[in-house]
């Protein structure tokens, strides 16, 4: 049995389950933690105090957690959607949009990293997506997302900077996951630009990427078969 621990947040989400119940089978991990808005404890992006919370609870987490993976991310909602035209940005979606996508990943790094080892490899990751890429982007659109996701890419590049100061064997990272049968991507099914996968086969690809990744790749963007998303 493995000597450390994994926490997913949003391990209630389609790709969250998916990343908890692979670890669960995977050896290099004792004990599989899930958080979510119903979990306790609970753990809600748009609530610091909860994430805080969350946490202190595993400060004394036995193994030690090693890796720590954020598996949220908002597209739309019931009332909104990503934005086709200028005509269509709304303040309020937009500023939703990066909290939970941006704002709430960094407040998870902010209270997990620091009760993470201090020496030896560890490794913290977000969900991001391709479409947060600035040289990649040749259609324009879904404005909140797109500039949510570049933001949460920034973040990942700062944090991943100031963590290898503190653990040089430390890894931050964003994933890619590609299209993945989930509810985040139900609207877009009549899309066949873009192979879609199940959500055990992006967790499985995932892992796979991560689990090879050196410190020396940290703060960089990562798809789900291992190739470099561009900044």
């Amino acid at each position: 049995m493995g000597e450390s621990s994994a926490v997913i947040i949003g391990a209630r989400g389609g790709i969250g389950a998916a990343l908890a119940d692979v670890l669960e089978k995977d050896p290099n991990y004792a004990q599989v933690i899930r958080l979510h808005r119903e979990s306790n404890p609970p753990v809600n992006l748009l609530d610091e105090t909860s994430i805080a919370a969350a946490a202190a609870s595993l400060t004394t987490a036995l193994p030690p957690i090693s890796l720590v993976l954020v598996a949220t991310g908002l597209l739309h909602s019931n009332q909104n959607g990503p934005e086709k035209s200028l005509r269509e940005l709304d303040p309020d979606w937009m500023i939703e949009n990066f909290r939970i996508n941006a704002v709430g990943p960094a407040l998870v790094a902010k209270h997990f990293l620091p009760i993470m080892a201090k020496q030896g490899p560890i490794c913290f990751a977000a969900l991001s997506a391709r479409v947060g890429s600035i040289s990649d982007n040749r259609l324009g659109g879904w404005h909140s997302y797109r500039a949510s996701k570049s933001a949460l890419n920034m973040l990942i590049r700062n944090i991943a900077i100031e963590w290898q100061r503190k653990n040089p064997q430390s890894v931050v990272v964003g994933l890619h996951p590609g299209t993945v049968e989930t509810a985040l991507s139900a609207p877009f099914k009549g899309n066949p630009a873009h192979e879609r996968f199940s959500p055990a086969r992006a967790a499985g690809d995932m892992l796979s990427v991560l689990h090879g990744l050196k410190p020396e790749q940290s703060g960089q963007i990562f798809a789900y078969d291992g190739s470099l998303v561009a900044p």
